[in-house]
């Protein structure tokens, strides 16, 4: 329809379109048309290819089906109210129609009656508004009219329901013979039909209220119902079905009286039980007297729907209200699950309610998760962090609270790892509200949950910011800190726990704890390893944006703790700068013997990376990566410090002194230093490498501006290298090696040794 649109609009004539698609279904017309061979000239995909567009394909139906049982489900009141009018005009048309019909009938009768008023009134009489004639024997027919309304009124007065029913068939089927074969005058056959519908009335007004009654129970009910189905008011019949059913519950409701301090799951447990009961049994009846027809289906639909929107505005009001107010994510779970426990087995019968239940139940649910994570994991680990020693210790062996349920799992992953007790506490909390989380798949929480975690995990690591000493206000007072009192780490090894916290929860402890919110850890994937293993690897795009984020809350605490000890070593407590411009200007003017060694602020930098990074290998056993991470991060901080550092550039490019040969010489020894232990330390990251050339590279052409060439004032790369390998060893405390023993294997030595020397060699260019 496109093509012939964009036809239309560009003025190509219909015919040509035509002419063009016989062409091109000429191919099929051919006697030597290769179908095999067709379909591989127009498909290019490959194996790999059509896996994906089945997964596609299997995706996209799954989402239409669940889009149609949604557009079903919004409009199933709709249809339903409209299919229910209907049926009311249907019975309404038929109501007016039988009326219409006793109308046509008196008229014609009162029409034939004249000749019968001419007759002599003395020369008949009258028999329960029968016409018999004197002179003549009564027939049969004339005997059983004047005996009918009798045994009716015997019947309906001993409540002989079933002979009554019987003996009204009959009567209306004697009428209709009757009619239909003109056998009696109109003037006999109108006082029957009159008969008939008043007597049939009575039955029907005896069998209502019997129905009505709560001491009408089981056969006797169904009888009754059933019998005034038979009378031809389905309607009316059904209605009594359903509202006896919940006459009786609300009945058994009277001795169920929850009070405040009642176990919300045991009220959960005895409504439930009525509730779904009556309606298990009001299905039934339906079943059994209406069968399964769709008006008298919808309606029980819809009264069970009714009923099921009563029952949770209890269960609300009554258990879920007071849970979730107080974060009692477990009660809260515990009710919903014995409710929908209940609410299931309805859908053996038809009736697919639980869908109502969760959406009637979310709003209280989602209060219980959110009060929960903020009011129980949030506040309870800020009041530890304030005593916290930022100790790294397993485990305690007794920290799961009374009566919840030990997983084995759970307990063995909390003694391979050391945290503090702050997030002992905080990872023994979140392993809790997944346990809690768990049975509520059904609602759909999933992103929520991780949201609410996600924000939870953010307020920690602010408070591991505030703990970092002299941590800036506008970095400590983040949205959820607030003025929480945070214990101060003082010493590196107390502010590398805090960094061991955070990593460990972030990459390990919070992603396999959310892995219970995934259906691979339900009973029906666990006998499939390779079905699980493959869905492991095709997990939800949202659960990698979450750990993701999780990872980036991380970041945060690294950078602030490398900017704190990037700042502590270029920075006296006066404020004053360790790296400035003057320490290599200055060199020049200096009469002294040089001694060449790497400046004071690299050896500083140096020996707290290599303190830390001893520190780091006992606390990130198996996790040696994030360690790394770590200290090439520091060592990007201190170096791209120095190249942003605009008054350090501005005094060595445009300053009155210009810098000197001693001064370059220094410097890149300095840089060539950094080089040199970043890549031995095996954290020499392609940034720092590229920073530090570009750093060198300014300093030669701000040197190559005084018309000087840097290389013929620097010395060979090789003395530069002894220099700083001979400063390494002196830090380090270990004796001088020899040559041939130095680590010439480290995977960045021989990359950073050529950026260096290429940045030398064009220096000055």
């Amino acid at each position: 329809m496109a093509s012939a649109k964009t036809a239309r609009s560009r003025g190509t004539p219909v015919k040509e379109n035509g002419i063009k698609l016989e062409e091109g279904l000429n191919v099929f017309k051919s006697d030597k048309f290769d179908s095999q061979g067709y379909v591989q000239s127009r498909c290019s995909l490959n194996e790999k290819e059509i896996r994906q567009l089945c997964s596609y394909l299997l995706d996209l139906k799954r989402a239409s089906a669940e889009e149609m049982r949604r557009s079903v489900y919004a409009n199933y009141t709709a249809f339903i109210r409209t299919s229910k009018e209907i049926s009311d005009l249907e019975g309404e048309l038929s109501s007016i129609r039988n009326l219409l019909s006793t109308q046509a009938a008196l008229i014609h009768g009162l029409a034939e009656g004249v000749n019968i008023g001419s007759l002599s009134v003395s020369e008949s009489s009258t028999a329960n508004g029968v016409l018999i004639s004197e002179d003549k024997e009564p027939s049969d027919l004339e005997k059983w009219l004047v005996e009918f309304p009798d045994l009716l009124d015997v019947l309906l007065a001993e409540r002989r329901v079933d002979e009554a029913l019987d003996a009204l068939d009959e009567g209306e089927r004697v009428a209709a013979e009757a009619k239909q074969l003109k056998l009696l005058d109109p003037a006999l056959l109108m006082p029957l039909q009159n008969s008939i519908v008043e007597r049939r009335q009575r039955l029907a007004d005896q069998l209502a209220e019997a129905a009505c009654q709560p001491s009408t129970r089981g056969g006797e009910l169904r009888a009754a119902i059933s019998a005034l189905k038979r009378l031809g008011d389905g309607p009316r019949a059904h209605s009594f079905c359903s509202n006896a059913h919940f006459q009786r519950y609300q009945y058994n409701m009277q001795s169920l009286r929850p009070s405040s301090t009642s176990y919300g799951g045991a009220y959960t447990a005895a409504l439930s039980q009525m509730v779904f009961s009556a309606i298990a049994q009001a299905a039934s009846d339906s079943s059994a007297i209406f069968g399964k027809e769709t008006d008298y289906t919808s309606e029980l639909v819809m009264w069970a729907i009714k009923q099921t929107e009563a029952f949770a505005l209890l269960i609300k009001r009554h258990a879920l209200a007071s849970s979730a107010a107080a974060g009692g994510l477990r009660a809260a779970a515990e009710c919903v699950q014995i409710a929908l426990g209940h609410c299931s087995l309805l859908e053996a019968r038809g009736l697919a309610l639980c869908p109502v239940l969760l959406k009637l139940f979310r709003p209280s649910v989602e209060q219980a998760l959110e009060a929960n994570l903020k009011k129980r994991i949030e506040e309870s680990t800020a009041a530890l962090a304030a005593a916290d020693d930022w100790v790294l210790t397993y485990a305690p062996t007794a920290t799961r609270q009374p009566g919840r349920p030990s997983s084995t799992s759970l307990n063995t992953t909390a003694f391979q790892h050391k945290l503090t007790s702050s997030a002992h506490r905080f990872n023994l909390m979140v392993q809790d509200f997944f346990e809690d989380v768990g049975p509520l798949l059904s609602m759909q929480l999933g992103g929520q949950t991780l949201e609410g975690l996600l924000q939870v995990f953010n307020s920690y690591v602010n408070m591991l910011i505030k703990a970092l000493p002299g941590s800036m206000e506008e970095e400590a007072n983040f949205e959820g800190s607030g003025n929480k009192i945070v214990r101060i780490a003082e010493n590196e090894a107390q502010q590398i726990a805090l960094l061991a916290n955070a990593s460990l929860l972030a990459d390990e402890l919070l992603p396999r704890a959310a892995m219970k919110l995934s259906p691979l850890n339900q009973a029906a994937y666990r006998d499939d390893l390779r079905r699980r293993s493959s869905d492991r690897q095709n997990r939800h795009p949202e659960q990698r944006e979450w750990k993701r984020r999780l990872a980036s809350s991380v970041d945060r605490l690294k950078d602030s703790f490398c900017r704190q000890h990037a700042l502590d070593l270029i920075f006296t407590e006066d404020g004053d700068s360790h790296l400035s411009a003057d320490m290599y200007i200055n060199m020049d003017g200096n009469v002294d013997e040089v001694e060449w060694f790497p400046s004071l602020i690299f050896q500083e930098l140096f020996v707290k990376l290599n303190r830390m990074a001893s520190i780091a290998a006992e606390m990130f056993v198996g996790r040696e990566r994030f360690a790394t991470l770590l200290l090439m991060r520091l060592t990007e901080t201190v170096i791209l410090w120095l190249s942003e550092d605009q008054s350090f550039w501005d005094d060595i490019e445009d300053g009155p002194r210009p810098l000197g040969p001693l001064g370059l010489q220094q410097f890149y020894l300095d840089m060539k230093f950094v080089i040199c232990f970043a890549s031995q330390g095996r954290y020499l990251s392609r940034n720092l490498n590229r920073v530090v050339n570009e750093i060198i590279s300014k300093a030669m052409t701000a040197f190559s501006a005084t018309g000087m060439d840097p290389n013929s004032v620097l010395p060979e790369d090789d003395w530069f290298n002894d220099m700083c390998q001979d400063a390494i060893e002196r830090l380090s405390g270990r004796p001088k090696a020899a040559n041939g023993d130095r680590d010439l294997n480290s995977p960045t030595a021989s990359v950073s040794a050529q950026s260096i020397s290429s940045v030398r060699s064009h220096g000055s260019s």
